[in-house]
């Protein structure tokens, strides 16, 4: 059979197909029938033992349907109450689980919460809070009393937009929120039981993240210190905003996020450097296997390392990919194959199936996918095997490893990139050139240094020679991303564009024959999906304080620059117009400019205001904003589409009608127009996607109080 040491390859794939499956519906499938269906195909793919192809087949539906059941499973087992409505000012109890320093305050992560205004049916099981002023010392697992006003974790800003309902959801966080005042800490954290380590931890972390930031005076040493927090302890808080857009801009935003790269670097650090100490014990090194004693003490260091940075998930993910590989050293199996990969995806899907939405799973998947692919064929060919060289060819060898992988690398995550950030670092492979190499020879290294001399207080011997290294990251992000063209916006496109160039992708890595290159048909289909859809031509948000018409030059205008800030980003981002935004004010009047003071059909889209509203026009449709009842029943008549800030009205000339009742259920509206003949009902020429409708009816997407 052909390839068929491979086939196992594609097991996560289909796995991640089904979820995605789930993920995709409008409605809630049966717990039961992924799981049934997905059992009974693959006992049955088991009984085909005598006819591969088949079994390959009925095998391939199983694990889609497996998936479904994997991902409906987990839905089940996380959910927990969520806040449905603002609460206004609430007083509550709470444990501490995280603290996080921001520049104006603290944000606090609060569980095992009790108030007397909410029923044990209706607390969520893990709020965030921020906290304003100055305020009592506390720490990770103390109690603490406070008012409070908690709301729903938000909506997606706009049709398509990242759902930070639902991460909430699969993250048991069932509120957001502020306090008022000073908090009361009444109680210190448990000292005995598994709650005791877990805070523990937490309280060491805070420790640890302390005695970076007084070993660099972050005060005085800025962004150096923050930095040094952000990869020794994930506190990326304090990084200011033009180092943080510096690093987004020159493609090395990935060096502050505590991912597989950190991890992969404390283990290997940790790895050599024992195996080098054993090594020099002769007695040891030629009677016991070092090698594995190395490993398995990398691990650890590995699993330390990321309870330090917070324990995210995508750090979870970062040490279990680590994890398997170096228990594939000591298990004496190559200790990085597509099939340890597959692996490691494989018990994510399962263990954490909604991580395939998510931009961390997905891009540095497809880097590994795409690195070990292309140094299986290197391998094959020959290319990577070498004679003996000087010291300035091993240099020359190492520094041509690392553009190399920093061009696949970057290849591989550009597109996943562009889908969640709708922005692409032009010359992230000449700043990563500079900066990955410093990182992983100078920075880190120095960081597990830092973390050994913490007990003897001498950390500041190797925070301080991390500190130069830094500056040089952080010199080569701010050159870079001066650059011209340093980043190109890119407009939102589909998701199906996204999978077909996922699969064309996996295509080409996993098969190892001619037939191959079948992927690169698939991927060129998910290409031209970057130009498969156009931008709304009118944005209402859900409180109907905020609206955007697009103006003839494709840009937008808003009706306010000083409301919904993030969601006004959010739209300019997801059209590829980062910071390019005006006021209707300055439309209109380029609009009545155009057409005269005596009016007029418009050419191009047009817009015109005055007390009791406005009226946008564009590609022969018109949209009334109505601001006063007075004038709905003119607008009716006169409008295809009329927006009022009403929740309830009545308009049976118009094609569609929408209130406040309407945003307030759907969510954000977004609203294209089109020239072509209207049909008998009058509705063609006008499409409209809502937040909610493009949802559906799931367990994350929250149902307003009528």
């Amino acid at each position: 059979m052909v390839e068929r040491d491979r086939w196992p390859l594609w097991f996560p794939v289909l796995l991640g197909l089904g979820i995605g499956l789930y993920f995709s519906l409008p409605f809630e499938p049966p717990l039961w029938f992924g799981w049934l269906f997905g059992g009974i195909l693959g006992f049955w793919a088991l009984r085909l033992h005598n006819r591969p192809i088949v079994a390959a087949g009925v095998l391939a539906l199983a694990l889609v349907l497996l998936g479904l059941g994997v991902a409906g499973l987990r839905t089940w087992w996380v959910a927990a109450p969520v806040i449905n409505a603002e609460s206004g000012a609430l007083s509550l109890s709470a444990q501490v689980e995280r603290i996080e320093v921001l520049d104006h305050g603290q944000r606090v992560s609060l569980i095992h919460l009790h108030s007397a205004r909410l029923s044990p049916d209706a607390t969520p099981k893990s709020v965030r809070i921020k906290l304003m002023g100055e305020q009592p010392p506390f720490l990770p697992g103390d109690w603490i009393e406070l008012r409070a006003n908690l709301m729903p974790p938000p909506a997606p800003a706009m049709p398509g937009a990242f759902d930070f309902q639902r991460q909430s959801y699969f993250r048991g966080l069932g509120g957001v929120g502020f306090a008022f005042g000073k908090i009361k800490v009444i109680g210190a954290a448990p000292n005995a039981g598994l709650d005791s380590l877990s805070f523990g931890f937490q309280r060491l972390r805070t420790a640890i993240t302390q005695r970076v930031r007084d070993g660099f005076g972050v005060a005085q040493s800025g962004d150096r210190g923050a930095i040094a927090m952000a990869l020794m302890t994930g506190e990326r808080s304090e990084i200011s905003e033009p180092v943080l857009n510096d690093m987004r801009a020159s493609g090395l935003a990935h060096l502050l996020a505590i991912s597989g790269l950190h991890v992969g670097l404390i283990a290997g650090i940790v790895f050599f450097a024992l195996r080098a100490g054993l090594a020099l014990i002769p007695w040891l090194a030629l009677r016991y296997p070092i090698k594995k004693w190395a490993a398995a003490l990398a691990i650890l260091a590995a699993f330390a390392y990321a309870l330090l940075a917070g324990a995210t998930v995508p750090t979870q993910r970062a040490f279990l990919m680590v994890a398997i590989v170096l228990l594939a050293v000591v298990f004496d199996r190559r200790a990085v194959s597509m099939r340890l990969v597959a692996w490691a995806a494989m018990a994510i899907l399962v263990l954490s199936p909604e991580s395939l939405l998510g931009a961390s799973f997905q891009m540095s998947f497809s880097a590994v996918v795409a690195l070990v692919g292309v140094y299986e064929v290197l391998s094959r060919r020959g290319v990577l095997q070498h004679s003996a060289e000087t010291k300035w060819g091993q240099v020359g060898r190492y520094m041509m490893g690392v553009a190399l992988t920093t061009a696949v690398a970057g290849a591989a995550t550009g597109f996943f990139a562009a889908y969640h950030f709708n922005r692409v670092a032009d010359f992230g492979l000449a700043a990563n050139l500079i900066a990955v190499p410093v990182t992983a020879l100078w920075i880190m290294p120095w960081a597990v240094v830092a973390y050994a001399l913490m007990p003897l207080g001498l950390e500041s011997l190797a925070l301080t020679p991390m500190g130069w290294g830094i500056d040089v990251l952080m010199r080569t992000a701010h050159t870079v991303a001066g650059w011209p063209g340093a980043v190109s916006d890119v407009a939102a496109f589909p998701t199906w564009g996204l999978v077909l160039i996922a699969l064309g992708g996996l295509w080409l890595a996993l098969w190892q024959g001619r037939w191959r290159l079948g992927g690169i048909p698939v991927f060129a289909i998910g290409l031209l999906s970057l130009f498969a859809e156009s931008m709304p031509d009118v944005i209402i948000h859900a409180d109907a304080k905020l609206a955007a018409v697009r103006t003839p030059q494709g840009h937008y205008a808003f009706s306010s620059l000083k409301t919904a800030k993030f969601e006004r980003d959010v739209w300019l981002r997801r059209a590829g117009l980062a910071g390019d935004m005006g006021r209707w004010t300055e439309f209109a009047k380029e609009s009545e400019n155009e057409q005269g003071p005596s009016g007029g059909v418009p050419k191009a889209a047009a817009l015109r205001c005055d007390a009791l509203g406005c009226l946008y026009q564009a590609k022969g449709q018109r949209i009334a904003f109505t601001r006063v009842p007075e004038a709905l029943q003119e607008d009716c008549w006169a409008a295809d589409v009329v927006v009022v800030n009403m929740p309830e009205a009545t308009c049976p000339a118009v094609n569609l009608l929408i209130t406040s009742t309407d945003l307030k259920r759907l969510g954000t509206h977004a609203v294209w127009l089109s020239t072509g003949s209207r049909d008998p009902t009058g509705a063609k020429g006008i499409r409209v996607k809502t937040v909610n409708g493009e949802r559906g009816d799931r367990p994350w997407v929250l149902k307003p109080k009528r």
